[in-house]
């Protein structure tokens, strides 16, 4: 396969990462094992995404600060991208990593061995396909099998392991203990893991905080971590062979967030709007590959502004900046791709200066 000369340097550094964070998993010393293994597991793949952006043809630089993009951003491109087959799943698997290695790397978290292995195992397997889905290469050409992860206490059933995980924090609560820091480090672990159900995961204190009050009130953990409830893993193989990955669980119910004062404080996670709705008028029309007038039009068929998981509206003093989610990007594709976008235009046209009446199918304005 013929790369460019940036992806190749860029998978280059991607495997290099790969292969000390495998290492230093195996390794049998303990001081900086868990940091080491985080950092590098994370730089892996921040490297690996944006070789394939790159391979693809995708810039991977801001174009108003000439910097090259973080690590969310390029997970967002990648998710984007229907050829490298990066699914919400996998991206979940993405940013705990790197929610685990931004507590690690900048204040301290506590990762217990089988949450290392988890997390670690599901790298490798992620790592490899999307190693072969884009450069049609397999992980075992640069690493073999003798040096994957494996630990002589393999995982148990995830929710059983976040049991003991939560009890083990609330033992560690109990007065007397005088071991608060360490309870509130293995907090942002649990509270970091967020990261597989949504982007919203960078762990503040405020989180933290609340977290441990529950706890402290002898709240169950469905209250005080309702979006772990959604996570389960499921694995294929056995041995060096196992593959791992964290899915959806299915028979969890929904998650409701609701500003209500019966509902448990600790249970209630500090939201980045800006990070859930971080697109503007002008990248949203860009991505779509649509001018702005009629990604104006499809806003205005799809009922894109009048809907809260796609739209919000920061007010900074007397300025208000409109700001769009990955949602409203996915809907406005999907109809992009199959609806009759110059019927859309004549319906909607946002400088007509009156409407005809929309022929489009399901049209919201009809």
């Amino acid at each position: 396969m013929r790369l460019r000369q940036e992806a190749r340097v860029l998978k280059e550094k991607a495997i290099s990462s790969m292969v000390t964070a495998t290492e230093a998993f195996n390794s049998p010393h303990d001081r900086g094992r868990a940091t080491k293994v985080l950092l590098h597991l994370q730089h892996s793949f921040e490297m690996l995404l944006k070789a394939a952006l790159v391979q693809k043809g995708i810039s991977v630089f801001d174009p108003t600060l000439g910097r090259s993009l973080g690590f969310e951003a390029c997970v967002r491109k990648v998710v984007e991208h229907a050829e490298i087959k990066l699914n919400e799943s996998d991206a979940g698997t993405l940013r705990a990593i790197d929610a685990l290695r931004d507590d690690e790397q900048h204040w301290f978290n506590q990762v217990s061995e089988q949450l290392l292995y988890v997390h670690a195992r599901a790298a490798v397997t992620l790592f490899d396909d999307l190693l072969q889905c884009v450069f049609k290469e397999p992980l075992a050409n640069h690493l073999p099998s003798r040096v994957l992860p494996v630990s002589v206490d393999p995982p148990r059933d995830l929710s059983l392991l976040l049991d003991e995980e939560y009890t083990q924090i609330a033992a560690l609560l109990q007065p007397g203990r005088r071991a608060t820091h360490e309870a509130r480090a293995r907090i942002r672990t649990l509270l970091a893991m967020e990261a597989h159900t949504g982007p919203e995961t960078r762990v503040s204190s405020k989180d933290v905080d609340r977290v441990q009050a529950g706890i402290r009130d002898g709240a169950p953990r469905p209250e005080v971590f309702p979006r772990l409830q959604q996570l389960a893993t499921a694995t294929d193989g056995e041995g060096l062979l196992v593959k791992l990955r964290f899915v959806k669980n299915e028979a969890a119910p929904p998650v409701r967030y609701v500003a209500d004062e019966t509902v448990p404080a600790a249970a209630i996670r500090e939201v980045d709007l800006q990070a859930r709705f971080h697109r503007s008028v002008t990248d949203l029309a860009r991505d779509l590959g649509l001018t702005r007038p009629r990604c104006i039009a499809l806003r205005r068929h799809l009922g894109i502004d009048a809907d809260s998981t796609c739209y919000y509206e920061f007010v900074f003093d007397s300025q208000r900046l409109p700001r769009f989610s990955d949602n409203a990007f996915k809907r406005m594709r999907t109809a992009r791709d199959n609806l009759d976008m110059e019927a859309i235009w004549r319906a909607h046209n946002p400088s007509a200066r009156k409407r005809e009446t929309c022929t489009v199918p399901d049209c919201k304005a009809a």
